[in-house]
């Protein structure tokens, strides 16, 4: 007998305010996986023998390149006409619109440019970025939830969520917490396979695992979610499973590929 019926789900996004001030969980959440994601980084390096400040520069770089591309791969790819129409608003990420693909595409950018101007090889950095990203994704969905966002179609399941604050009367397929619970995953088997391997990783492997299953998780949990953006009504897949088939098959490229490449301990 199931214990859950429907959830009413009234939260307000905002934590606390003091004059123009406002702390929102969404905010807090995000901030939360990149402080994470440094710390796991920083052990990575101390595995590896190199100077775990380098890492203050690689947060840095992975920070701008993914709140960059991440604006840029909404404004790009889900809503060209209306920003192009309003340029002005592309510079306001507090309205909302971060989009996970291009915030993939943006940390690879910047981790490229970081390790050509540091030296390190390009893959072995994305493979330890990638194990907290997948955390900070987590954590990412949890701050949808709190703003009443990004769920799914109507269900019949007992732990449906009625959106009451977007006006919601029916319960929907709470795919917040769906998606955060299969990241949450994937960053305790990412880092199993890390652990296990004692940080002794064919180059592009772990980068390669990441792709294939976020964003192969990503594209089956879009048949179950609401369309972000009314262009995509119609479409045989939206906008995020379309974008998605292109990283799955580059994370069976690099899984296939790594074998190939050097294990990188840079111990002396």
């Amino acid at each position: 007998m199931w214990i859950l019926d429907v959830i009413h789900w009234n939260v307000s996004p905002e934590i606390f305010s003091i004059g123009p001030i406002h702390v929102r969980y969404y905010g807090l959440l995000f901030a939360t996986g990149f402080m994470l994601s440094f710390y796991i980084v920083q052990k990575f390096y101390r595995d590896a023998g190199l100077d775990p400040m380098e890492v203050d520069s690689l947060t840095v770089y992975t920070v701008i390149g993914g709140v960059v591309g991440a604006r840029l791969g909404h404004v790009l790819f889900y809503e060209p006409g209306y920003y192009m129409a309003n340029p002005g608003e592309i510079l306001k990420v507090w309205h909302g619109g971060l989009a996970s693909h291009g915030g993939a595409l943006g940390v690879i950018i910047s981790t490229w440019l970081y390790s050509k101007k540091y030296k390190r090889p390009f893959l072995w950095v994305l493979d330890r970025i990638v194990v907290p990203s997948a955390l900070t994704g987590s954590l990412i969905r949890l701050g949808n939830l709190m703003n009443s966002e990004i769920y799914g179609h109507k269900t019949s399941l007992p732990w449906g969520f009625i959106f009451e604050r977007n006006g919601e009367i029916v319960p929907k397929h709470p795919t917040q917490i769906y998606e955060s619970l299969a990241y949450l995953l994937i960053f305790v088997y990412l880092l199993t396979v890390y652990n296990r391997a004692k940080g002794k990783i064919h180059r592009g492997k772990l980068v390669g695992l990441f792709l294939i299953t976020v964003f192969g998780f990503r594209f089956f949990i879009e048949f179950i979610k609401n369309n972000q953006v009314a262009t995509e009504a119609g479409m045989l897949l939206n906008i995020g499973q379309i974008l998605s088939i292109p990283l799955v098959l580059l994370g069976i490229f690099l899984v296939w590929y790594s074998p190939k490449q050097k294990i990188d301990t840079f111990k002396k």
